[in-house]
């Protein structure tokens, strides 16, 4: 169990002293699997559509209703609840995530987000924002309503090496700490999970973002004092928490990591659905790809797993201006003039595009045809940081590009 008292005056507040969050005696806690969690279906057979596009997750703006619309309208074969981390504390993605947790409460203090005894009102914030999105997907989807849905939280490792006990320390320095919150995520997720269910009549993916990961495995983040750094995680721990984890939910689940060098043939044994990465880096792409890295994506390929490849920049690069003249964008090395919010997206973008996804099947020896079924076009990263018309231009872009993966044109 946790050392940590403000954690365990938390689950004492629930009624839950002793016992890890979700069960029913005392004892050594352990993350939820299925045998745990009786009422979790069996995952069917992941078939979302061919030729699917998605987004990352995060969008621009505070308006969750025209974003949810947007989202809805862009990507029809699987959309995803929005996040508008614009709107602040509670919309961010570990105050979102913390709105899902069971019988632990976290708050906002200088230094970032820390377990507190009870929920407060930035708990209660995130609660009510999640409650807003949640509406605002709903009554988007009331028109022509998608076969899936995508709904987005921070992974375990995320979470523990993002929030602090009340001692300032990472969550992720006390193990026993690490294993509740992961035990409350996905009893919460759960739940989410069902809700999205129920109120848009869609299947559900729900997407784990471990951005932090990397850095958890190499032991890279900074103590507290920002003199040391924390103790790294063996990746046979790392792993077996989020096939826990993941396996507990009963709904295909795929893990989001867009750090520089993701830990892919440890996500692919974790039993999820899908992977998601940035297809743009250096260690995947062009000259500069890394053989170990490549070889990877090939394994994965090989078991049938799909990459959700990030290709569409989620800022278009700007190009040096000319004198007398203002910076373009720039996507790849397409025609700035392309990338209007109102243009149509051209062939020489799509292709422009498109040609590191084409470029990875052909390196790993695999028909280019295949990509409508194992490959999934996303934005590179979350949206947040762009303008509403660029964001809403990388979802057409992500959204043809899932057509193109369906019918590659010959010339490309």
């Amino acid at each position: 169990m946790s050392t940590d008292p403000d954690l365990e005056a938390a689950l004492a507040a629930a009624g839950l002293a002793g016992a890890a969050p979700g069960s029913t005696v005392p004892g050594p806690l352990v993350v939820a699997g299925p045998d745990d969690l009786p009422d979790a279906p069996d995952p069917e057979p992941v078939r979302w559509p061919s030729g699917a596009a998605t987004g990352v997750g995060s969008l621009p703006g505070t308006d969750v209703g025209e974003a949810a619309a947007t989202v809805v309208g862009e990507l029809p074969l699987l959309p995803h609840l929005p996040e508008l981390p614009a709107r602040g504390v509670g919309a961010d993605m570990i105050g979102r995530t913390a709105a899902l947790l069971v019988d632990l409460a976290v708050e906002v203090v200088p230094t970032g987000w820390r377990v507190t005894a009870r929920p407060g009102r930035d708990h209660r914030r995130a609660l009510d924002l999640l409650r807003f999105d949640v509406d605002a997907l709903d009554a988007a989807c009331a028109g022509p309503r998608p076969d899936w849905v995508k709904v987005q939280a921070t992974g375990p490792w995320t979470l523990a090496a993002s929030v602090e006990l009340h001692t300032g320390h990472r969550v992720l320095t006390d193990r026993g700490a690490v294993r509740e919150f992961a035990g409350s995520l996905g009893e919460g997720l759960r739940a989410h999970v069902a809700e999205i269910a129920e109120r848009t009549g869609a299947r559900v993916l729900v997407q784990l973002d471990e951005p932090s990961l990397p850095a958890v495995l190499a032991g890279t983040l900074p103590t507290a004092s920002g003199w040391g750094t924390v103790r790294s995680v063996a990746a046979p721990d790392a792993q077996d928490l989020l096939r826990d984890l993941v396996s507990g939910l009963g709904v295909p689940v795929v893990v989001h990591c867009c750090a520089a060098k993701p830990p892919v043939r440890l996500l692919a044994a974790t039993g999820v659905a899908g992977i998601g990465i940035d297809a743009t880096l250096p260690v995947f792409s062009g000259p500069t790809a890394v053989p170990a890295a490549l070889d990877a994506l090939g394994e994965v390929w090989d078991a049938g797993i799909p990459l959700l490849l990030g290709l569409v920049p989620a800022v278009p690069r700007r190009r040096a201006a000319e004198p007398g003249h203002e910076p373009r964008a720039e996507a790849v090395d397409a025609d700035p003039a392309d990338l209007g919010p109102d243009g149509p997206a051209t062939g020489s973008v799509l292709r422009a595009l498109a040609r590191r996804a084409f470029d990875l099947a052909d390196r790993l020896g695999f028909d280019r045809s295949r990509l409508a079924d194992l490959a999934v076009p996303t934005p590179t990263c979350g949206l947040a940081g762009a303008t509403p018309e660029w964001a809403r231009r990388a979802m057409t872009l992500s959204r043809e590009l899932g057509q193109a993966f369906v019918d590659p044109p010959e010339t490309w």
